[in-house]
């Protein structure tokens, strides 16, 4: 796929979640198979661009590119000057953020609630689009609510305003995260343009992925949730659509040396006390398909000290001093 002047290849999209697709968390999962990674959204109220949680969204250092990064916002020129500011902080590609189901994003008329003023979102995309000298591509909804699936109207309004390339998730803001994800309406809405679309919603394993691009015919795929605690299913669908054949498992010892890896990673982005605290969120779901998850889970969810929480993960997972990250990627 291509976005730009930038080849997505393979064409697997890591989404951008809130609290999640930290740049550890990007990085990881490139390394295991993703062709792009979108960074968590940032505000477009410059005020808040000098907060420490700003400042660590905005850090790309060592990061592969292309850089996607993620605004978000209502005000037409609030973000075309955040996509400037990101572009000048290292982004390669700006991501407008019209898909986010959340209250407190939508009670400001950000996110999915765009969706219901397509004027504005004309007026958005247009200006985001002239304010920066790189490919800007828009994550959407199929719609406000079922009753109002306008997906097909904004992605027509999207591609005359120079969007390079547009996600979507195949449900309503008001469905959230419920229900299954349409995919004929990512069908009419690939057949509706001839700028690159990339689906999004419940591709959990290569066997969907593979049916999710049959369905849809769209030129990438999507994955968030199902990255959380399983970055390598990028390299598991990369492969599996290349060959139809399966990856083996990865053994209990990889996948510790991989967490322990990402732990290490987020303490040097946040500092050992964040680091520990936003680790938690991510040892569970790396540790949710194993026997005895929820009794080390317990021992483990109150610790403080970032080196007793990794070595509590290694000897949980049976790794071995030797492991290492690098080997096991």
């Amino acid at each position: 796929m291509q976005i730009g002047t930038h080849l997505i290849e393979p064409a697997l999209v890591l989404a951008p979640m809130a609290g999640v697709t930290d740049r550890p968390f990007r990085m990881l999962c490139r390394r295991l198979g993703a062709g792009l990674a979108v960074s968590e959204m940032t505000i477009s109220d410059s005020r808040m661009w000098k907060t420490e949680k700003s400042r660590t969204r905005m850090d790309h250092a060592g990061e592969p590119g292309p850089v996607s990064v993620q605004i978000a916002g209502h005000d037409p020129q609030l973000l075309a000057e955040a996509a400037r500011h990101n572009v000048g902080h290292g982004a390669d590609i700006i991501d407008i953020n019209m898909g986010c189901p959340a209250k407190k994003v939508c009670k400001v008329d950000a996110g999915s609630a765009l969706l219901r003023d397509e004027a504005l979102v004309a007026r958005i995309c247009a200006a985001v689009v002239a304010a920066v000298p790189v490919p800007v591509t828009l994550k959407i909804r199929t719609g406000w609510s079922r009753a109002e699936r306008n997906g097909v109207a904004i992605a027509r309004i999207a591609e005359a305003c120079g969007i390079a390339a547009l996600a979507v998730h195949g449900r309503s803001r008001e469905d959230r995260f419920e229900g299954s994800a349409e995919y004929d309406t990512i069908a009419a809405i690939k057949q509706a343009v001839r700028i690159p679309v990339i689906a999004n919603g419940d591709i959990r394993t290569p066997e969907q992925a593979r049916h999710v691009l049959a369905v849809t015919g769209a030129d990438a795929l999507m994955i968030g949730r199902a990255a959380q605690g399983r970055p390598w299913i990028f390299r598991e669908i990369r492969h599996f659509l290349a060959t139809g054949e399966h990856l083996p498992p990865p053994s209990r010892a990889w996948i510790g040396a991989l967490l322990v890896e990402h732990l290490t990673a987020m303490a040097g982005l946040y500092g050992e006390a964040q680091g520990v605290r936003i680790g938690r969120k991510h040892i569970r779901w790396y540790c949710d398909d194993h026997p005895d998850a929820e009794i080390f889970w317990r021992s483990i969810s109150t610790e403080t000290c970032g080196e007793t929480q990794r070595q509590a993960v290694a000897h949980f997972f049976g790794v071995e001093p030797t492991d290492r990250w690098a080997t096991a990627a």
